[in-house]
């Protein structure tokens, strides 16, 4: 009897992903940038400011709250603020994801469901981190996070690089079991593990390719869309590539993919993080002050700024080349 029921559940979170639009998830998703004021405090003026500066960049939604949002030094109330900004600010202009994951399952399923109040199109979660968990209790917890939000797409990220747990084939198996479960946000460096939970999510799930590094790849092998941690900085490259993967011009796409990680590499070569980097280099290039990075994480330094500079000229070279 055991098996048959979930036999039944797992042709039913088939049916729903058959049926599943995800055409919402289908381009390039910048993840949104923590924004503080001069005392390290969020900032929702600047929150705002940022979510027009993404919109009018054309791109296809933000993931909210996740590593870029330095999600884990920032309180629940903080996240709640944020991703409140975002959401009456975006206007129904872009989609969101909010990634609401916490250290414990009370404060995830708190943020899941403020998430869904808000009318977010997903909400996912990292794996937790720190304890080594078997793989029944990450399901556990994904589950948990989900039936928070029951009217909400749910999206695991899968970042085993820090998380320090991968996302497995069975554990991918037991999770699509449950039909919110939409997509991953696949981080991996394996591009074929895209390939992998494509096959396995059948026609309706969406697979992100994580690593901005490999964008062309990850597209290329199949993913419907990418989010990334520098898209933010400079979404008028990435859009690009997507643009030239869809119409099989993978020569042209390698080429700006090359220029994007030569800005990357040039970006995690200061003593500040490469969020602070980011944040100064969206001041001299936008105009856009969004404030810098909380601690622990390094803040720029004077010595820094050289380089900086160097990271805005970077893309600003890109930009007159490849667009």
């Amino acid at each position: 009897m055991e098996m048959q029921n979930r036999i039944r559940a797992c042709r039913g979170a088939q049916k729903g992903a058959d049926m599943r639009d995800i055409s919402k998830y289908q381009g390039i998703i910048p993840a949104f940038y923590a924004c503080y004021d001069e005392k390290g405090e969020v900032d929702e003026g600047r929150v705002e400011q940022l979510t027009d500066y993404m919109v009018k960049k054309g791109v296809k939604g933000v993931y909210v709250g996740g590593s870029s949002g330095e999600c884990i030094y920032q309180s629940v109330e903080d996240r709640k603020r944020t991703l409140e900004r975002v959401v009456r600010t975006s206007d129904g202009k872009l989609t969101i994801i909010a990634h609401v994951a916490c250290n414990n399952t009370s404060d995830s399923r708190e943020l899941a469901a403020h998430a869904q109040s808000l009318g977010v199109d997903a909400v996912a979660a990292i794996p937790p981190i720190y304890f080594h968990l078997p793989e029944y209790a990450i399901a556990q917890y994904w589950n948990d996070i989900s039936d928070a939000a029951p009217d909400t797409d749910f999206v695991i990220y899968n970042i085993p690089q820090l998380a320090g747990v991968a996302l497995t084939m069975p554990l991918f198996r037991e999770m699509i079991q449950n039909p919110r479960v939409a997509a991953v946000k696949n981080s991996s460096m394996p591009t074929q593990d895209i390939q992998m939970f494509k096959a396995e999510g059948g026609e309706g799930f969406a697979v992100f390719n994580g690593p901005d590094e490999q964008l062309v790849a990850g597209l290329a092998i199949g993913a419907d869309g990418g989010i990334g941690g520098t898209y933010g900085v400079m979404p008028e490259l990435y859009i690009r590539i997507m643009e030239l993967v869809k119409a099989g011009k993978l020569g042209e796409a390698r080429q700006i993919q090359y220029a994007a990680n030569e800005i990357i590499y040039a970006m995690c070569a200061c003593h500040g993080n490469l969020y602070g980097v980011i944040k100064e280099i969206l001041k001299m290039r936008e105009g856009l002050d969004i404030g810098g990075v909380r601690r622990p994480l390094p803040s720029l330094v004077p010595d820094d700024m050289a380089q900086v500079k160097k990271c805005a000229d970077m893309i600003d070279r890109a930009l007159e080349r490849f667009i």
